[in-house]
């Protein structure tokens, strides 16, 4: 148990389990940008404190580019999160990268076009933003995904759509020759933001389907998805209650890197 540490995870779709934590409690907050997707749920796991946050709402209402990014990532950090784990289901672009594979991406490219993308809108100031991952987390996962045995990509790229809409296939492949791995439409701005405030941020992404580049498959719908992550979700919520208490405060570049004070 390391009591410097608060760890927030953002639940994807059928991942904001409150069962995950002992001695939980519902906390509702506001923010300087809004309220955030859901009340925080908090709690515990193997000693360490967590913060759960329902990123499209407890009922799943709140569609991608409805997500008030902002609030969400500045209610978990007036909650002390240090860091955060954000689940999210990913269509795959990479034959290898196969349906109930676990994905923890350590680049992106933002393919958004209309979201709230900083929190410096009064004043200009320049994030770095080369590895917006957090190693150190990746790492821990990567040992402990081994460890359960569970089929992973360590690394690679994901591009993040508008969305709600799937891709075309011009699109999807389009997404393949930039050398994108898993396409989603949540972790812009979410990432970002956790770096200009100085959250450890990783995403875990469990790929649902082959988007609609793959001849042969039947495209992506939103059934398909629900399907696979229902079948695959248990998988998830083991590596969380294996890794985070493995969790330390090692303070890293995510966190030296902060330019927000929220």
């Amino acid at each position: 148990m390391d009591s410097k540490i608060k760890i927030g995870i953002i639940g994807g779709s059928g991942l904001d389990d409150p069962k995950l934590l002992k001695d939980c409690k519902e906390a509702a907050v506001t923010t300087k940008y809004g309220e955030p997707s859901s009340t925080l749920t908090t709690g515990k796991i193997g000693g360490s404190e967590i913060v759960i946050l329902a990123r499209h709402g407890k009922g799943h209402t709140i569609y991608p580019s409805g997500v008030n990014f902002r609030a969400n990532i500045a209610a978990l950090k007036q909650a002390g999160c240090t860091h955060i784990l954000a689940t999210t289901a990913c269509g795959s672009l990479r034959e290898e990268i196969e349906p109930g594979y676990l994905v923890f991406p350590d680049q992106f490219i933002d393919f958004t076009r209309k979201r709230e993308l900083t929190f410096h809108d009064e004043t200009v100031v320049h994030t770095p933003m080369s590895e917006p991952f957090c190693a150190k987390l990746r790492d821990l996962l990567k040992g402990t995904v081994k460890e359960l045995g569970f089929k992973h990509c360590v690394g690679g790229t994901v591009i993040a759509i508008e969305g709600p809409r799937f891709s075309t296939k011009a699109e999807s492949h389009m997404f393949r020759s930039w050398n994108a791995d898993i396409i989603n439409m949540t972790t812009v701005p979410e990432v970002t933001l956790a770096r200009e405030a100085g959250i450890c941020y990783q995403s875990i992404a469990m790929s649902t389907d082959y988007d609609c580049w793959r001849e042969g498959d039947e495209p992506v719908t939103w059934d398909m998805i629900v399907k696979i992550m229902g079948q695959n979700a248990d998988n998830v919520r083991k590596l969380l209650l294996a890794v985070i208490p493995k969790i330390k405060y090692d303070k890293c570049s995510c966190m030296e890197n902060a330019t927000a004070i929220l």
